[in-house]
């Protein structure tokens, strides 16, 4: 019997060591959360395909170290929200580096497309810009075929127009400025609200490429 306990309390440390490391992971804090809010998967969806009717962004294959970026902005109050804070709050800086190499690494799903502009709007603003309206290329920053550039300009293409529209508008208004040298803002604000629903409706409609993360913080 006392063999048998000792055996049972060794596997119960183990046990108990492997959910700890679970509960540090990546994984688990998109899937289970990190027991002081919300998983990510409750809104991001269980594979971070986002939400395109509810306007969440899609996660998966988005750059690690955009991911990084914004999981910070929103702990250290440089972009506001009052969904993401209370759920991101408590996560310590190696909890952010595992979800957001998590996400980095999941298969890129693409959104569901809505109808494109027919006028091509959305296309020109995208790859040519309007340079007699100082509104430079989205591709000039985010890189081609809207891929992402780094940890400043995140993948577009494939990105939910929900989402995206939300963000320019965000942008235009001044609710979101966690952006390099008010980039974004300047932008935003120079564009009308059938530019930035055609922007959206383009970028929704191309193929999304997943970028390569790391796959572990000590990497």
């Amino acid at each position: 019997m006392k063999v048998l306990s000792i055996i049972a309390l060794s596997l119960f440390c183990l046990f108990s060591a492997v959910s700890y490391a679970d509960a540090d992971s990546g994984a688990a804090i998109a899937n289970v959360g990190d027991g002081s809010g919300a998983p990510c998967a409750a809104c991001h969806g269980m594979q971070g395909e986002g939400n395109q009717m509810a306007g969440f962004p899609r996660l998966a294959g988005l750059s690690q170290g955009y991911l990084v970026k914004q999981l910070n902005d929103y702990i250290e109050g440089r972009r506001i929200s009052q969904i993401m804070a209370p759920n991101v709050n408590d996560l310590t800086s190696e909890q952010v580096e595992e979800v957001a190499t998590y996400y980095a690494n999941l298969p890129v799903t693409k959104s569901e497309a809505l109808t494109v502009d027919p006028s091509g709007i959305g296309k020109i603003l995208v790859e040519s810009g309007d340079w007699h309206n100082y509104l430079p290329p989205c591709a000039s920053c985010h890189g081609v075929d809207s891929a992402g550039v780094g940890a400043v300009f995140p993948a577009l293409a494939g990105q939910h127009a929900t989402y995206i529209m939300q963000q320019l508008q965000d942008w235009k208004t001044g609710t979101r400025n966690n952006d390099p040298l008010g980039l974004m803002s300047n932008i935003a604000k120079r564009l009308s609200d059938e530019q930035i629903q055609a922007v959206a409706h383009y970028l929704t409609s191309l193929e999304p490429k997943a970028t390569k993360a790391k796959s572990s913080i000590n990497d």
